[in-house]
């Protein structure tokens, strides 16, 4: 085995199984407001995978309700390509088939529907029993891949993603639909080369597109991930208003980086842009090592066309989530996770992004968590839900946070009947 492999061992080794358990072991007390489904997707590669990114997808799920964890579930995303080992992205004339999926990356609602997400096809509709209802293209609407990384507007309740990949230009368009899930705006941004566009923030009044120096290698398709590092291409941040998204894109270069994850964005009071992210100063970069992503912060100043690049933290990080309620807005605390490797330990942090401050949690060694989701308490701060795996015991257990006292002990854990492979994003979605 390689070191390329290691998305095939440990607690990133997929599962085989689809089970469902019913009134599950908690250890604490869960918090009784805590009812609704917390669904989490992720790569489980049926037979081979060359790399981490492109498993089947598989969603895992707990139900909660009144005090107790009424269920756990997983399942395959069932794409119509699923089992089909020839399924190619791309026809022989070039054009791409949005239907070829593997739906691992992201679980979102919104207008009712329940998505799972990769980004290099259409979405595709499940329950929140997680079975399978197929493709969603908009009503016939979306003729392109959508972002894993939609973001929901909480003034408007619009949802706004981009889809890209198509190797002619427009490599990328910006969408947007209503609240009623209805397909309103298509935008096509014009961008020198396909570029892999993992995720773009969102304000209040702005849109923020990364164009950054991973970009597509033909020569690498079928072979893993056909992106390779490009130190020539350079970087730069495209802003879009969200009142005039036929009026063009104004591009602010940045110093050459990659970014998977938005934190935050937002817009100041004087008309600067601040864009918070995990930021790698480079990604698949032959001969330059290991890259890891640590805490950082753009200040965008249209006034001059410059850009104030600084870093938060030099701690590793990813998967950084916020109160969704806020999004958008100079919201103030922001939470991240490190899965430690190589016997490194792992931790759930919590910045104070006003102060400059953080605390963090600690995970006992073997103990891995994934992405924690951040869940609003009544009348108090909040929750934070995530999938832990014990190496010791080879299984998992979804553990609660109080997102305000991260230091302390778990006030609940909810004990699995199997181990849940690292993955990648979720959500909470609760009753109506």
């Amino acid at each position: 085995m390689t070191t390329t492999d290691f998305h095939l061992t440990g607690a990133y080794a997929p599962v085989h199984d689809e089970l469902t358990a019913s009134d599950l072991p908690v250890t604490g007390a869960l918090p009784p407001e805590l009812t609704g489904w917390y669904l989490r997707n992720g790569p489980n590669p049926r037979t081979e995978s060359q790399h981490w990114f492109t498993g089947d997808g598989m969603v895992h799920g707990v139900r909660l309700e009144g005090g107790r964890a009424a269920w756990y579930r997983n399942r395959w995303v069932r794409t119509e390509s699923f089992g089909d080992d020839d399924a190619t992205l791309y026809n022989t004339d070039g054009s791409r088939n949005l239907r070829t999926s593997v739906a691992n990356t992201h679980v979102v609602n919104h207008a009712g529907r329940t998505l799972a997400l990769v980004e290099s096809s259409l979405p595709y509709e499940i329950t929140t029993e997680l079975d399978t209802v197929g493709a969603y293209d908009f009503g016939g609407e979306l003729a392109d891949s959508m972002t894993a990384h939609p973001k929901i507007c909480p003034t408007t309740g619009e949802l706004h993603f981009f889809g890209y990949g198509s190797i002619t230009a427009p490599h990328v368009s910006y969408y947007r639909a209503d609240a009623s899930g209805k397909l309103a705006v298509r935008q096509p941004i014009d961008v020198p080369g396909l570029t892999m566009m993992h995720d773009f923030a969102l304000t209040a009044s702005h849109a923020v597109f990364y164009d950054l120096p991973v970009v597509f290698d033909r020569a690498s398709v079928g072979q893993g991930m056909p992106y390779r590092w490009d130190a020539g291409y350079g970087a730069r941040l495209g802003v879009l208003r969200r009142d005039d998204p036929a009026g063009g894109v104004r591009w602010f270069d940045v110093e050459p980086c990659y970014v998977f994850h938005t934190l935050n964005a937002h817009d100041t009071a004087d008309g600067r842009i601040v864009v918070t992210v995990v930021r790698y100063d480079h990604l698949w970069w032959e001969g330059h090592g290991p890259a890891r992503g640590v805490l950082w912060r753009w200040t965008l100043d249209p006034a001059t066309g410059r850009v104030t690049e600084e870093r938060l933290d030099d701690r590793p990080a990813e998967f950084p989530r916020i109160d969704d309620r806020f999004a958008g807005s100079d919201v103030r605390f922001g939470h991240v996770t490190q899965s430690g490797k190589d016997g490194e330990q792992s931790f759930l942090r919590r910045h104070d992004l006003h102060t400059g401050t953080s605390e963090e949690h600690v995970f006992a060694p073997g103990h891995v968590p994934g992405e924690a989701v951040f869940v609003p308490a009544e009348g108090g701060d909040g929750w934070l839900l995530t999938y832990v795996y014990d190496a010791a015991e080879d299984r998992s257990d979804l553990v609660v946070f109080d997102a305000g006292n991260v230091t302390g002990a778990p006030v609940a854990t909810v004990h699995l009947p199997q181990r849940v492979p690292a993955g990648f994003h979720g959500n909470w979605l609760p009753d109506a």
